[in-house]
């Protein structure tokens, strides 16, 4: 859902996912004179509403509170003090609810705010009042059902929760700390598993195979008789062989070819989806996305999970089920995955959902990413959980109008960040790494992190430790994989899946993707997710970076401006804050889809240039042309005798015709009573020649 709302010099638009509301704000340029932020109030709309109250805030004015984290409740003294936006505004003309509930109708109440602090003021004239529903996130008649885990975003609200404690049962999907990271996506996984009628078959592919409750519910589904296949990553030669060693505490069989098929002939067999046959035999349903089933993927790294009510897609998931399943060499595997799924157009159909599966023989879709990128009218958001690959940092990096932003999983390496931010007025880079800490880096890559000294936020923020096990895996924070451009449109496209946008995961894994356009509810779930997850690790960056940096004062991170001059970036023209700001407001001209389609009729850079020859030709025909009409033109302005003439002329010429035509034809009369003559000859020869040759 989205809604546009204006008051006085201001205005808002707010786009709804499931958990989430993103809101942004504009004013014109002359009221953010003494402007110190906005204040937000929010009143859930019919049922179970408890009244309208101002949402908390993550900065203070240090002339008001200069020792936040030490300060108290006054009604509590044991209770650390909590402030809200009516007293210290909102210094952003961007700001997203994290804490809203899917299906439910919200009233918010936006108030520009002025005056000093401790005394702030507002003009009832300039409020704005909207009210917008969140999307839910599945039901009947869906086609899409998205849920994202509240990954490592949260563990500041973890911490100051659950004081970083280990969660008393990790496998227990009851557990309070369980779900309160799982966020709704271990549940909605448990949920499609347990749907499954008596009938209905699950045919399942997964990389990670150890969570005890998804392993669990399947081996309840099999109790009762029903059909349960699996493709699982072979691990008997990793260390405690992880996958085998979980099956067979579940009570699950280790590839017996008949529940259970090991994949071992392929670099990664990187697939986690369930696909459901009702009746048996017909494909009807698809669980994918992200997560691997583990308990990290459910409860630690950012991660998604996507339901597909769709036939066709449900089919052909299905084939590369059976494709998989026969655990086939890599040349085999190539051409089965490319024969069920051949590289898409360049624009797939309108409110069309195209699949692709690897692993490929080339890595080509790269490419067509990048020419989405390069397609965006507005935007293009990305993750990139293990870096941006060689290919993708050019149509990224490349200088033009349109906004991009760049969520990872570590910070880019030098070559690709000296790229990336080569456009500082339209790239945002940000990437995951705990508040307080920094990246020690080895050869371009990072090798540990290394808590900062003597950092002044701890006055403020808990210790950052997401409760991991053993903080095993590489991947700790950003683990989701997906492309949108132009998302805020009204025909956005939408690239979601297993896959790392790199050419391994093309051209030597097994992965699978979903290519969705044109879906704004869906655009909408995973732009806002994107927001919640990106700006938050963008805060973690720069104080970061501020605290690790010779000489800077961190602590400014923690406070409001008292000023207006917080405003200034979102104001001046070449300030990525001031572009994002039109982002949302300015309509683009184009659209992503026409530019692909435009630029998918000029010819190949190898190609013969064909529009300059026409051009050329057209040029030579348009004065030949001419040349006729002014002879033409001439011909009829041109005096009586001249015609006459001009008569006499063309009957000597047609009289010097006719001879030359007849002294031509008696020539040819000669020259063929010649070549008889010698053709005899030559006959006569030949038989002399071959009798001399009998003898």
């Amino acid at each position: 859902m989205r809604i546009t709302q204006s008051s006085g010099d201001f205005k808002a638009k707010a786009i709804a996912g499931t958990h989430t509301v993103l809101i942004a704000l504009d004013c014109v340029e002359g009221r953010r004179k003494g402007l110190k932020g906005f204040s937000f109030q929010r009143e859930m709309v019919g049922a179970g509403s408890t009244g309208a109250k101002f949402l908390r805030s993550q900065k203070v004015f240090k002339s008001v509170v200069p020792d936040p984290k030490n300060a108290h409740d006054p009604a509590d003294p044991t209770k650390p003090a909590r402030f809200y936006t009516d007293k210290f505004p909102v210094q952003s003309f961007l700001w997203g609810d994290y804490a809203a509930s899917p299906e439910t109708k919200y009233r918010f109440v936006i108030r520009p705010m002025y005056g000093t602090p401790g005394a702030l003021t507002t003009d009832p004239a300039d409020e704005l009042s909207f009210e917008i529903t969140t999307e839910k996130e599945w039901g009947p008649g869906e086609t899409h059902g998205v849920w994202f885990n509240r990954g490592a975003i949260a563990s500041q609200a973890f911490a100051d929760q659950f004081k970083n404690e280990v969660p008393k049962d990790i496998n227990d999907p009851n557990d309070p700390e369980v779900k309160w990271l799982s966020r709704g996506l271990l549940e909605a996984c448990l949920g499609y598993i347990n749907e499954t009628a008596p009938g209905d078959t699950l045919r399942v592919a997964a990389y990670e195979f150890t969570y005890p409750p998804i392993l669990n519910a399947l081996k309840a589904l099999i109790d009762k008789g029903i059909d349960v296949q699996i493709v699982y990553h072979d691990t008997t030669d990793a260390k405690g062989k992880p996958n085998e060693t979980a099956m067979t505490t579940a009570g699950l069989p280790v590839d017996d070819q008949k529940i259970t098929y090991g994949r071992s002939k392929t670099k990664i067999p990187h697939n986690k989806f369930i696909v459901r046959l009702k009746g048996g035999t017909d494909p009807v349903e698809v669980w994918t996305g992200s997560t691997n089933f583990t308990s990290s993927g459910f409860l630690g790294q950012t991660n998604v999970g996507h339901r597909v009510a769709d036939v066709e897609t449900a089919k052909q998931y299905l084939a590369f089920w059976e494709l998989v399943k026969r655990d086939p060499e890599l040349a085999a595997a190539r051409a089965g995955a490319s024969a069920l799924t051949p590289d898409p157009v360049e624009v797939i159909a309108q409110k069309s959902v195209a699949r692709l599966f690897s692993p490929r023989a080339k890595p080509a879709m790269l490419d067509w990413y990048g020419r989405r990128m390069l397609n965006a009218a507005n935007s293009v958001w990305f993750t990139a959980a293990f870096g941006v690959t060689a290919k993708l940092v050019p149509p990224l990096a490349q200088q033009r109008d349109q906004m991009r932003f760049v969520l990872m999983e570590k910070p880019a390496t030098a070559a690709n960040k000296k790229a990336l931010t080569g456009d500082l007025t339209h790239v945002i880079l940000s990437y995951g790494v705990p508040l307080g800490e920094l990246y020690a880096m080895k050869n371009g890559k990072p090798t540990a992190r290394r808590r900062i000294k003597e950092f002044a936020l701890d006055k403020w923020f808990f210790t950052e430790e997401l409760y991991r096990p053993s903080n095993d895996g590489f991947v700790f924070f950003v683990h989701t994989k997906f492309l949108l451009i132009d998302p805020l449109s009204d025909d956005p496209l939408v690239c979601s899946g297993s896959a790392n946008f790199s050419p391994p995961s093309l051209t030597a894994n097994d992965e699978n993707m979903l290519l969705i356009r044109g879906n704004t509810r869906v655009a909408d779930i995973y732009m806002t997710e994107f927001d919640r997850v990106f700006r938050h690790f963008y805060f973690r960056d720069i104080a970061n970076e501020l605290a690790g940096a010779d000489t800077s004062d961190d602590a400014k991170a923690i406070f409001l401006d008292e000023t207006d001059g917080w405003t200034d970036s979102y104001f001046t023209a070449g300030k990525v804050k001031n572009n994002r700001r039109l982002m949302f407001f300015n309509v683009p001209t184009t659209t992503w889809f026409a530019n692909a389609a435009a630029a998918g009729t000029q010819p190949a850079a190898s190609a013969k240039p064909k529009k300059p020859a026409a051009k050329k030709s057209a040029k030579k025909s348009a004065k030949k042309s001419k040349k006729e009409a002014v002879k033409k033109k001439a011909a009829k302005k041109a005096p009586k005798k001249t015609a006459k003439k001009t008569k006499k002329t063309a009957a000597k010429k047609q009289s010097a015709k006719k001879a030359a035509k007849k002294k031509m034809l008696k020539k040819k009369t000669a020259k063929r009573a010649s070549t008889k003559k010698t053709t005899k000859k030559a006959s006569t020869t030949r038989k002399k020649s071959k009798g001399k040759r009998a003898r």
